[in-house]
């Protein structure tokens, strides 16, 4: 099958499409014909192995535990293992996997749900990680409750556009922090107040909110803390693109080390795709409260491209691989 690999931990752009073996399956896998794969800063990370911190954690100390990138993943089901009894070939489904930037892909069922038919392919695996980020910052890290106000940094980006929409699906109060260029299409998905971060700093409004996801990743934290109220909540989502070691961790690192001496909720959030989360995003999908954002969709054979544009920092909303 051809696939996106590489041996080594390398540059996007060393990364080679080539004929890999299609993945085997056990007893209670469902083996996926894959018709989309997000393209997320997870991607970025397996395949150039940084920061090293990663490496440490599982990712591989000189080369990759997995030769194929990718996670996020939607398609139609190939095949399935023996005790497999939620699926059946031919249903479509997202989810995730390792090695999605391939023309197969396999997993354990519980990894997939059923994809809504009223999105795409492309919007279904723009899903996974981005969006389970989005509601495990506000809903289980940050205890979101209907009425608060919210700010949401990097509102225009990937987890950004997810928690915005999610926020609102949660009855809050949000305002959204992006560049010039993506303020429109923040305010279109419900944001209540959109403040242009090249033009307003947002920690000069005199208002204060419940609850900060910051997804943006360069903030001191002590910005941060003069936004939210004596008792409000940070969720710090991922962290700045610099550091070969921790690339921005060691924000989340010492907001849990300050947040037991103050008022203030400081916490980080590392985030996991887990199947009774994608149910509820697919529910939200379903009634019409959550839309994936996609900003470019390349082919299979243009991921290096993809993921150089994403480093970027211009994506507005997700960016997807198509097979």
């Amino acid at each position: 099958m051809k696939a996106i690999f590489r041996d080594t931990y390398c540059s996007p752009d060393a990364l080679q499409l080539g004929d890999i073996d299609k993945p085997t399956i056990g007893h209670d896998d469902v083996l996926v014909r894959v018709h989309a794969a997000g393209v997320d800063q997870g991607a970025w990370h397996l395949v150039t192995g940084l920061p090293y911190l990663l490496r440490l954690a599982g990712f591989g100390l000189r080369t990759p535990k997995t030769r194929v990138p990718g996670h996020d993943v939607a398609g139609r089901v190939e095949a399935v293992g023996q005790n497999v009894t939620r699926f059946q070939p031919g249903d479509q489904v997202l989810g995730t996997c390792d090695g999605s930037f391939a023309e197969y892909a396999g997993a354990h069922h519980d990894a997939f749900v059923h994809k809504p038919s009223t999105i795409t392919f492309e919007q279904a695996a723009a899903l996974p990680a981005s969006a389970c980020a989005a509601l495990q910052g506000l809903r289980d890290k940050g205890r979101l409750q209907a009425g608060q106000k919210v700010l949401i940094t990097g509102a225009g980006g990937g987890v950004g556009t997810f928690a915005v929409q999610l926020a609102k699906a949660y009855q809050a109060h949000v305002t959204g922090v992006c560049r010039t260029t993506k303020t429109e299409l923040v305010r279109s998905i419900g944001a209540d107040d959109v403040i242009d971060h090249t033009r307003e700093d947002f920690a000069d409004r005199p208002g204060r909110y419940d609850l900060i996801l910051d997804t943006a990743g360069n903030r001191p934290l002590s910005h941060l803390r003069r936004t939210l109220t004596p008792t409000g909540t940070l969720v710090i989502v991922g962290g700045a693109q610099t550091g070969r070691w921790t690339e921005g961790a060691d924000r989340q690192l010492r907001a849990g080390m300050l947040s037991p001496l103050i008022r203030q909720n400081l916490t980080g959030l590392m985030s996991t795709p887990r199947r009774q989360d994608l149910q509820t995003l697919t529910e939200l999908i379903e009634t019409g409260k959550l839309t994936p954002i996609i900003d470019r969709t390349y082919p299979l054979s243009q991921a290096p491209q993809a993921l150089q544009y994403l480093r970027s920092g211009h994506a507005t909303g997700k960016i997807t691989l198509t097979l």
